[in-house]
């Protein structure tokens, strides 16, 4: 009889998901500027007229309408490890994704997975557990995952192609707030400054949470806040923070934006931590993007100038909506479980020259 083998090596621990990406969330996202440059020479491609959101505004999906009552969303959004459960992986970045479509006021219907792993580096276990994350985030949202398509990466990369419906009518872009709105944000600021703190083992156990369940909340107000006759336009706050989607919402309208500051809602504890210097490299490319269509008001804190350009991964939505409506906002907020959705500023004219964003104190 042959003599059992001697056990080996135990196998080697997986590695800290975070330490194997350059950054993580939509703090991976290219910094506006960049990305403005990139995508110059594409503009001016012929446009069908069922073709109803295209680049043209940075909305946050394409649109196409199919029929006088069925309108296609398509969006689709990845990025590296934000923190190191593999599972929570896999629900940030789905539920990240699929707001697009909701931000659009639409309904989910599907889902692709995009993945892409350093398969020599993380065990199979590791990797099915970020896609079981996945899975489960779209269980939740009432969608499956239909299919996908994988490829063997030096970096982590997890997240979906989605897809949503609405009726053309009750489509909200970006571009067409009106002077006199009032904005409405449905989730605190600072998950960028807590992924800083996660990755610079500085963030407790609270704080922690805080990140995992404001990261892991489905959008699911956007299609009942596109239904209201006062919602005039819809985006969500993600990698270019809340200066940077309020900005593309004023460009759009050819407006300007007014930031109450003392009113954004922040996550408990994001200030004291962005004061220690707890903050994204992406915050500082955000602001070099667009800081010059920015008037922020005299004696301004750094950290408060961190947080404004905070990148926010599966971030709030950010309604503009006839003062009317404020009430209706707000209630279908609550409704969906978002009680800190807050009033934190207006629409009004731009006038040439001047900034198309103003912050006040």
């Amino acid at each position: 009889m042959n003599a059992s083998l001697p056990p080996g090596p135990p196998p080697a621990p997986s590695p800290r998901l975070t330490s194997l990406s350059h950054g993580g969330g939509c703090g991976c996202k290219i910094a506006p500027g960049v990305l403005s440059d990139i995508l110059r020479n594409t503009r001016g491609m012929p446009v069908p007229p069922e073709l109803l959101v295209g680049i043209e505004t940075a909305d946050d999906a394409a649109v196409y309408r199919l029929s006088d009552e069925i309108a296609l969303i398509a969006t689709t959004d990845f990025f590296m490890p934000i923190v190191d459960d593999p599972f929570e992986f896999g629900r940030i970045a789905a539920t990240n994704a699929i707001s697009d479509v909701y931000a659009m006021g639409g309904k989910p219907i599907m889902a692709l997975a995009l993945v892409g792993m350093p398969v020599q580096v993380l065990s199979t276990e590791v990797i099915g557990r970020i896609l079981a994350g996945g899975q489960a985030v779209c269980a939740a949202a009432g969608i499956p995952i239909a299919g996908g398509h994988t490829i063997d990466s030096v970096e982590p990369i997890y997240g979906l192609v989605a897809l949503g419906v609405a009726h053309p009518a009750r489509i909200k872009r970006n571009a067409d707030a009106k002077p006199g709105d009032r904005l409405v944000l449905g989730k605190p600021l600072g998950v960028g400054v807590l992924s800083a703190a996660l990755k610079r083992d500085a963030l407790d156990a609270e704080g922690y949470a805080r990140m995992i369940d404001t990261t892991t909340r489905l959008n699911t107000p956007g299609p009942e806040l596109a239904a209201l006759a006062g919602v005039h336009a819809l985006t969500d706050v993600t990698g270019f923070g809340l200066a940077g989607h309020a900005l593309e919402l004023a460009r759009g309208a050819d407006a300007a934006v007014a930031i109450d500051w003392p009113r954004v809602p922040l996550l408990h504890g994001v200030r004291a931590l962005a004061e220690q210097g707890l903050v994204t490299g992406a915050s500082g490319r955000n602001w070099d993007g667009y800081g010059a269509e920015v008037r922020l008001p005299e004696g301004f804190a750094a950290a408060d100038q961190a947080l404004l350009t905070d990148p926010q991964t599966s971030g709030g939505l950010l309604v503009s909506c006839a003062e009317d409506a404020v009430g209706a906002v707000l209630e279908a907020f609550r409704r969906h479980g978002f009680d800190a959705a807050a009033v934190v500023g207006e629409v009004v004219p731009h006038r040439p020259g001047a900034p198309r964003l103003e912050v006040t104190a």
